[in-house]
């Protein structure tokens, strides 16, 4: 299982949400850049990144973005108000890993298909689930197709991953939490990503053996000191095949 340590960004400052609120954050008084070289030399291979100003409309964090994609050393997934084709090519271009795309997914499937046929491998699709609905421009508004058929509607493409958020997740009934992510996780044949999960470093471990969870993203638990990086990265690694004695 892959370990994303995530930067969300917001005014060049790494914030935290809690459930979505873009007008309330946490704001962490680290250098993003060298965050991210720590989460490098921590072990990751992964960095993920959420633009919120992009989300809001209010802005970008395209040049510091950039930096930490050219100086980590490590791939990065790159999130948050990509809505236009131009958009997805730039990011691309300028060297992201992966580029995830929800709400736009949501109004523009045949673009987003397009994209994911000509970058294969590239596109993750983002599915963020309130209290059973899917969400879509920041997680502010609903749409009418269910995440279920949400997930199906991109079955067939060769998508990276898909990213599924439970924005309404409660740290105090876990096992609500992962059933929601068990279930939709058990209808896509891709690999998925879970958001919004991790609290401590036993939530890693419980994802780990959920079928078909092939990463989790952890931003607040890391700035909040719940979990230490190295710590979430030994325990999301394969357990040993045991081997056969020989005499």
């Amino acid at each position: 299982m892959i370990i994303y340590p995530t930067l969300e960004l917001q005014n060049g400052r790494c914030v935290t949400l809690h459930r979505g609120r873009l007008e309330e954050p946490s704001i962490w008084h680290v250098d993003p850049v060298e965050t991210a070289q720590g989460f490098a030399e921590a072990g990751a291979e992964w960095i993920h990144v959420t633009d919120f100003d992009a989300v809001d409309g209010t802005g970008e964090n395209t040049a510091l973005i950039e930096t930490i994609i050219e100086h980590t050393g490590c791939s990065v997934q790159v999130a948050g108000g990509i809505r236009t084709r131009d958009r997805v090519e730039s990011w691309i271009d300028k060297g992201a890993g992966r580029i995830v795309l929800g709400t736009i997914a949501a109004r523009d499937p045949a673009m987003v298909k397009e994209l994911a046929n000509r970058h294969p491998d590239q596109i993750v699709l983002a599915a963020d689930v309130w209290q059973g609905q899917l969400m879509t421009d920041g997680w502010r508004n609903p749409v009418a197709i269910t995440p279920e058929d949400f997930l199906a509607s991109y079955a067939d493409l060769p998508l990276a991953s898909v990213l599924i958020t439970d924005i309404d997740s409660d740290i105090e009934q876990p096992d609500a939490q992962l059933g929601l992510l068990s279930k939709l996780a058990g209808l896509t044949r891709h690999q998925v990503i879970a958001a919004g999960t991790v609290h401590e470093l036993d939530d890693v471990a419980r994802l780990k053996y959920i079928p078909n969870i092939a990463g989790t993203l952890i931003g607040r638990a890391l700035f909040s000191k719940n979990v230490d990086l190295g710590e979430a990265l030994a325990v999301a690694r394969p357990a040993p095949e045991p081997k056969a004695e020989f005499i």
